[in-house]
């Protein structure tokens, strides 16, 4: 792991995930690279430097000073105590801040994306969840989720929800590699539900197998009952306790992704533990 993209609102939600990256940067070796994207709030277009396209001069300077303001912040974000003893970078873009985690995720190489899910109010929770879902569903990298502060960042125990898709083999590794840098126990799950319901013994004869093609050293094997895989997944993590909970998701887009929803945004946006997802293809 080489490069882990923060993107950041400056926030104590924000921070808290900061923090998290930190500690994985640490065991990785990896640097950090904090994002934040200010806003526009006219039609005219701009860039990080103050130049500026719009007519209105109040405008002009209003945005003006947002960037100067968010650079500031950058700044000492960057230059935080809590994350001095890692290599730190910060950039700053203009725009719409889903958009902008995105173009840059395209532009350059990222290993991680850690980022939170949710704000201090009802509406900030809706466009930081809103904007986190997204990045969750189209990220070409990893993505590990905060929605508030772990009661440890040492991820001894990770729940790996598995739907028994040979496209999971990608990040199979990626959870065997977290497993490694934090010597944890890792818990295979298969949610069984009533419209999709398998028999014990060929669940976990699967799983078995699975996990000795992976070469995985402390699992354990579950399979667990509920109405929903969403409601499973959460429920069975709270049941151990889970310090991180792993799933793929297939990163469905358009029609196709109201339709069948996507059951790991789900766990996103409704578990209160860190989520590690990756976009796999079938």
């Amino acid at each position: 792991m080489k490069k882990i993209l923060v993107p950041t609102d400056f926030s104590k939600q924000a921070s808290i995930a900061t923090e998290v990256a930190a500690d994985v940067a640490r065991r990785s070796g990896a640097d950090l690279v904090l994002l934040h994207v200010v806003e526009e709030v006219t039609g005219g277009s701009f860039n990080v430097e103050g130049e500026v396209s719009s007519s209105d001069i109040e405008d002009k300077l209003f945005n003006h000073r947002l960037i100067e303001k968010a650079r500031r912040q950058l700044e000492k974000a960057v230059l935080d105590p809590n994350i001095r003893d890692v290599a730190a970078d910060g950039l700053l873009r203009v725009g719409n801040p889903f958009h902008g985690i995105r173009t840059l995720l395209q532009e350059k190489k990222f290993d991680l994306v850690v980022m939170g899910t949710a704000g201090h109010t009802k509406l900030e929770e809706m466009l930081i969840g809103s904007n986190t879902e997204r990045v969750v569903r189209l990220s070409k990298c990893p993505v590990l989720t905060i929605h508030k502060k772990p009661v440890t960042s040492n991820f001894k125990n990770i729940v790996y929800a598995t739907a028994m898709d040979k496209s999971e083999e990608v990040f199979s590794r990626i959870v065997r590699r977290t497993q490694q840098l934090y010597n944890s126990n890792i818990h295979l799950v298969r949610i069984n539900t009533p419209g999709d319901f398998q028999r014990d013994y060929e669940v976990k004869d699967y799983m078995y197998r699975f996990a000795k093609k992976l070469n995985l050293k402390n699992y354990t094997i579950s399979v667990y009952n509920d109405l929903s895989v969403e409601e499973g997944v959460i429920r069975f993590a709270d049941s151990i306790d889970a310090d991180l909970i792993a799933m793929a998701t297939h990163g469905r887009t358009g029609f196709a992704h109201v339709i069948a929803g996507s059951v790991a945004e789900d766990v996103v946006g409704h578990a209160k533990r860190p989520v590690l997802t990756f976009v796999v293809k079938r």
